[in-house]
């Protein structure tokens, strides 16, 4: 029985060995070949951010600065006290008078300043995900798993039939085959 399936086989072979060196094994390789770039491939992308963004908070302001009058600025019954020289005493009145438009006044603020508003955001994000980092990084490193093995198993069939009987009698490699072919037909 095993010497009939062994007979079949090696009568089969030349005619499987062709159809699978030009067909299955680019098929299976450039496959295994695409697995394995996409577990080190990565998803390049720009993301625009175009919303508005809602922002609330206080912001503390204390700070000296110079302010300058917009307009003039009557200043009418200030109390004031005027003092006499040589001792003569003290007298208590009122102020009448004006700031003058344009005057610069120095003054120091301390505040807190309410900030509650809505702002725009305009924005493009570039990212580089690597594929591997990804919900899609499993099934094709499963994917990998699965087929390097069988390309490697079809890289190591005789890729001719003259590579085949060389490998039955145990003799040249598919290089030596080949030369030996070549030069055979042309002397």
């Amino acid at each position: 029985m095993n010497l009939v399936l062994l007979i079949v086989l090696l009568l089969l072979a030349p005619h499987i060995l062709p159809l699978v060196d030009s067909s299955v094994k680019p098929l299976v390789g450039g496959l295994n070949n695409s697995f394995v770039q996409m577990s080190s491939a990565t998803i390049s992308r720009t993301i625009v951010v175009d919303d508005t963004m809602p922002i609330a908070f206080t912001l503390p302001l204390e700070t000296t600065t110079d302010v300058t009058v917009i307009r003039a600025v009557p200043l009418e019954g200030i109390p004031a006290q005027f003092r006499l020289p040589d001792g003569g005493g003290v007298i208590n009145g009122q102020v009448f008078l004006e700031l003058p438009k344009d005057l610069t006044l120095p003054v120091h603020l301390a505040l807190d300043v309410p900030v509650d508003q809505e702002i725009p955001v305009h924005l493009a994000v570039g990212v580089q995900i690597p594929l591997n980092e990804t919900e899609l990084g499993a099934p094709f490193m499963t994917l990998q798993g699965l087929f390097a093995p069988l390309d490697a198993l079809l890289q190591r069939l005789p890729g001719s039939n003259a590579e085949l009987i060389q490998r039955i009698r145990g003799g040249d490699t598919a290089a030596e085959v080949n030369e030996t072919a070549v030069s055979t037909t042309n002397p």
